[in-house]
């Protein structure tokens, strides 16, 4: 079930100010499982996303921050598949993200705003699949990130690939405002369910 919007009754309210209500709302319904319902979950979201692979040859992944979903069950499903594994790297806050080539064991240095990352001379490609981490998401399959862009910029230069954010069902909101720029998902993977528009 949805929960509100945290822009519902309140219009002018800033994306910021929405951005760190989704946070905390986050925090929140993670705190309030244990780390077996958390493990589960995490177990549960490989699953769905392995039923939807099809034939990627390339998936983006991102490795966990904070509250954000365990992906490491999904790395590991990729491994044994042999699809080639790729990480998001960034240089500064307004730069370009790049996906490059990482492979568990594979040096991860320190990148900006608390990202783990391959190191910058690893080699990029091109994913075939777009596993996104999100702050909130509703029905349209909109989704509230972290307010850098990395991913909307990134969604335009890779216009063929499979876009999927990764959230737990408390994520779902009833609307997101968007912007012009926002580029909406082809899915929504949850601990409770795949989302298509």
């Amino acid at each position: 079930m949805a929960v509100p919007s945290p822009f519902a009754g309140i219009p002018e309210m800033s994306k910021d100010r929405a951005r760190r209500e989704a946070k905390e709302k986050r925090q929140a319904f993670v705190a309030g499982l244990t780390a077996a319902e958390r493990c589960a979950a995490a177990v549960m979201l490989a699953e769905r996303i392995d039923e939807h692979l099809g034939d990627a040859g390339t998936v983006a992944v991102y490795l966990p921050i904070g509250a954000e979903f365990d992906t490491l069950p999904i790395i590991e499903r990729l491994v044994r598949r042999d699809i080639e594994i790729v990480l998001p790297h960034v240089e500064g806050r307004r730069g370009a993200m790049r996906f490059l080539v990482w492979r568990p064991g594979d040096p991860l240095p320190g990148g900006p705003m608390g990202l783990r990352q391959p190191a910058r001379d690893a080699r990029e490609a091109v994913p075939d699949l777009i596993l996104t981490p999100l702050l909130a998401f509703d029905a349209r399959l909109h989704r509230l990130g972290y307010g850098a862009g990395f991913y909307d910029r990134t969604f335009v230069t890779h216009p063929h690939a499979q876009r999927v954010g990764l959230a737990w069902s408390g994520q779902q909101v009833d609307a997101i405002a968007d912007e012009s720029w926002d580029v909406p998902l082809h899915a929504v993977a949850t601990e409770t369910g795949w989302i298509e528009a």
